[in-house]
């Protein structure tokens, strides 16, 4: 019972959570990219949303008029030719004030940006990134990596592979290419593998089986006493 009890809890943490993580999924906001380059368009559709729903955004150049085709229950919105103007947050809302989370969208009019994820990878996947150059597509790309700014490395081919990246890995990513300039900032979110934990039962089978062997014995007991009682009224009703 103590071992059933002790995992309950861990256990219904996991069942909320995974109730969030379903609602969350219902309502959300996809990109089909975080970074582009000038002229270049760039999608977003709005999940699990009403009719009412609109697609939303702060950016540089304040409003914008998107093309967008509604198929319930999902909301298609292009861009069709982004400018540095168009760089900001994007999410969708509706008209009962329920709103996605946002993506923010880099459109770069240099000549470097960085491929990364759109959405948030799951903990223990490998993720790869690539830098990008607008003016070339040889596949030998000297380029370097940074997170949060700092240099964590170098590669030959514009490409880097994270393995099993965990929640260590979250943070702002940009590349840069050699003698050119560098990407903007794109955040790399990793979501966290719920695993259901319970703590060792060793101590606690072991109370377990300790209090069985005690209720046994005074069961036993009791049951002797009764049956000693049971004789010597027998006996005094023989003798009487």
């Amino acid at each position: 019972m103590e071992v059933t009890a002790l995992c309950f809890t861990p256990l219904m943490l996991i069942i909320l959570g995974a109730h969030v993580q379903n609602n969350e999924a219902a309502f959300r906001i996809v990109s089909t990219r975080l970074q582009l380059f000038e002229q270049e368009s760039v999608s977003f559709h709005c999940e699990g949303l009403d009719g009412s729903t609109q697609l939303r955004g702060i950016r540089d150049a304040g409003e914008f008029i998107s093309t967008c085709s509604e198929k319930t229950p999902v909301l298609y919105c292009t861009i069709k030719r982004a400018y540095s103007g168009d760089s900001g947050d994007y999410w969708c809302e509706a008209d009962g004030g329920e709103r996605s989370h946002s993506v923010t969208i880099s459109v770069n009019g240099g000549s470097v940006i960085l491929e990364s994820p759109v959405l948030p990878v799951r903990e223990g996947s490998a993720v790869t990134l690539s830098c990008r150059n607008k003016t070339t597509t040889s596949s030998i790309l000297s380029a370097d990596f940074y997170k949060d700014g700092h240099l964590i490395r170098s590669s030959s081919t514009g490409n880097i592979t994270i393995q099993n990246v965990s929640k260590s890995d979250e943070g702002l990513y940009k590349c840069s290419i050699s003698d050119s300039e560098e990407s903007p900032e794109s955040r790399l979110t990793v979501r966290a593998v719920h695993r259901e934990t319970c703590p060792s039962s060793d101590h606690s089978l072991h109370v377990l089986l300790v209090l069985r062997t005690v209720f046994t014995v005074v069961m036993v007991a009791l049951l002797l006493l009764l049956v000693g009682l049971l004789h010597c009224g027998k006996l005094r009703v023989t003798q009487k």
